[in-house]
């Protein structure tokens, strides 16, 4: 297992293992994707919408997973993940070059082109 990884793989953990991150780092997702989707209208309305859904927190607990900005939380969840989960996370990696395969399931390396179909 690795001690550190990048936020590509951060990413692809994240992503498609979703379902083991924690009821807090679910929160912290919501939120960080609400707060993106707001910054792009000026609407209190709406926040005030977001916040009484769930979709924004005031959990000091929560936010406290983003202090260090999204990037760092994203890779401290996968490495959670990993550590605790590795025998259930599938790193699809190509037989040929060994970069990261776009989803677990894909058959062609979108870096070299190899197939293992």
């Amino acid at each position: 297992m690795m001690d550190e990884i990048d936020a590509e793989t951060a990413n692809y953990i994240v992503t498609y293992y979703s379902n083991l991150l924690s009821l807090e780092e679910k929160i912290a997702f919501r939120h960080v994707n609400s707060l993106q989707k707001l910054s792009d209208e000026s609407n209190p309305n709406l926040e005030k919408m977001y916040r009484k859904q769930g979709w924004l927190t005031d959990n000091e607990i929560v936010l406290d997973l983003l202090r260090d900005g999204y990037d760092a939380f994203e890779i401290r969840v996968a490495n959670r993940i990993l550590k605790e989960n590795s025998n259930k996370v599938f790193l699809n990696n190509c037989p040929k070059c060994g970069k990261l395969a776009r989803t677990p399931m894909a058959k062609q390396c979108r870096f070299c082109t190899h197939k293992w179909h």
